[in-house]
């Protein structure tokens, strides 16, 4: 069958109303048989997938107990003022609370939302979704993946909340018990600490807060690599984590 003929015959097929011979390739791999027809009995064939482009959002209303909060940038210097790549920025755990939701029910009551826009807060690491909007990342996560309010540079005025605990964790034995020296890499991670600040508790099933079982002042034993780890400016570490995770009140 001829060229022409071909092309005739699939310009009146309605499957190919919208393909011409010139936009349409099939790829260039040698001559394929089919039948007793070759490639190159064939016009060709060029397909050109669809770009989708999404529209513009300016803003982002969250639902029930979301939370919007637009990330903080990670710090590009060390304390020493070095220059730190983009490879070694810890990613930001921080940012500024810009939408809240209605909150949720619980039970009878309806409870809010325990932050409010305009507050840097703090929270878990991976939590929520991360939304790029007016050209700031932001992140949509629930109101209990927030750790707690930071208002200051100082991780120990950190108010937890719901069930949080803020915990001053007590410093790794640098000797053995035979008087070695250890180094940084050989000291064993402490899971133990005085509470610095708790949260005020988490809800019941009528929405009511039950009080946690720890209070400022308590020397606690932990579950090991729970929680969210943090370094004061006095150079101590500090640990944010659940009350469900403090194992035991030690005295």
């Amino acid at each position: 069958m001829a060229t022409s003929q071909i092309t005739s015959s699939l310009r009146n097929l309605p499957a190919f109303e919208r393909f011409q011979p010139s936009t349409l390739r099939f790829p260039s791999a040698g001559h394929v048989r089919i039948g007793t027809l070759t490639q190159t009995s064939f016009p060709s064939f060029v397909v050109k997938a669809a770009t989708v482009v999404a529209p513009k959002h300016t803003t982002v209303k969250p639902l029930g107990d979301r939370v919007l909060v637009k990330i903080k940038d990670a710090e590009e210097k060390t304390a020493g003022g070095i220059l730190l790549p983009a490879t070694a920025q810890g990613k930001p755990q921080g940012g500024e609370v810009v939408a809240v939701g209605d909150g949720k029910s619980v039970g009878k009551s309806k409870v809010d939302v325990s932050v409010k826009t305009g507050l840097q807060v703090v929270y878990s690491k991976y939590a929520g979704t991360e939304v790029e909007f007016n050209g700031s990342k932001h992140l949509i996560l629930k109101d209990d993946d927030i750790v707690g309010i930071l208002e200051t540079d100082e991780v120990k005025d950190l108010k937890p909340l719901n069930d949080r605990v803020l915990i001053k964790v007590a410093e790794a034995d640098e000797k053995t018990a035979g008087g070695l020296l250890l180094t940084e890499a050989t000291k064993e991670k402490p899971s133990i600490g005085t509470v610095i600040a708790v949260g005020p508790g988490p809800l019941d099933e009528e929405g009511n807060r039950k009080p946690l079982s720890v209070v400022p002042g308590n020397t606690v034993l932990y579950s090991k690599y729970a929680g969210n780890d943090f370094k004061g400016k006095d150079g101590s570490d500090y640990i944010a984590l659940r009350a469900s995770d403090v194992m035991a009140i030690l005295s």
